[in-house]
């Protein structure tokens, strides 16, 4: 008998985003959420006529979501640099990883790999001075591809 199959862990994860010019790392920060993994394809019906018991399925286009990462606020401003370059350089697009990593934060269990992406939405932490709570700020990247590469261990 196999053994079982146990499920990935949330917590330990990487992001990797590289623009394109410049082939190093754009962020040296890690991230406390990742949200946006997401596609979805779309599917066409036919109906032939006389046909009543039946439809033709199509595979239509596949749809990506937007990737939604959020850190706390530190000194360092490359996000916020690569979405003013992106203004300037409208065609400027980065690749980005984002990386399941095992339990003891070294396993990767698996890698999306995210392609042509350019930030869409750079939001600022929302500031009170009734707390003392982290400031975090948030960036929406809209990709064109997304491929799962299945980690070795």
């Amino acid at each position: 008998m196999a053994a079982a199959a146990y499920p990935f862990t949330t917590f330990n994860f990487s992001v990797e985003i590289n623009r394109g010019q410049d082939g190093g790392a754009l962020v040296a920060a890690a991230f406390s959420d990742c949200d946006g993994l997401d596609m979805s394809m779309e599917v066409k019906t036919i109906r032939e006529g006389g046909a009543n018991d039946r439809q033709i399925r199509l595979n239509g286009p596949a749809a990506y979501a937007n990737l939604v990462l959020k850190r706390g606020m530190t000194a360092n401003f490359d996000l916020w640099k690569w979405f003013s370059d992106s203004i300037v350089d409208p065609g400027l697009r980065a690749d980005a990883e984002v990386v399941m990593l095992g339990e003891d934060g070294q396993a990767e269990r698996a890698r999306f790999r995210l392609a042509r992406c350019v930030p869409i939405k750079m939001k600022a932490p929302a500031l009170s001075a009734k707390d003392g709570a982290v400031a975090v700020e948030e960036l929406h990247i809209a990709y064109e591809s997304l491929v799962l590469i299945p980690g070795k261990g």
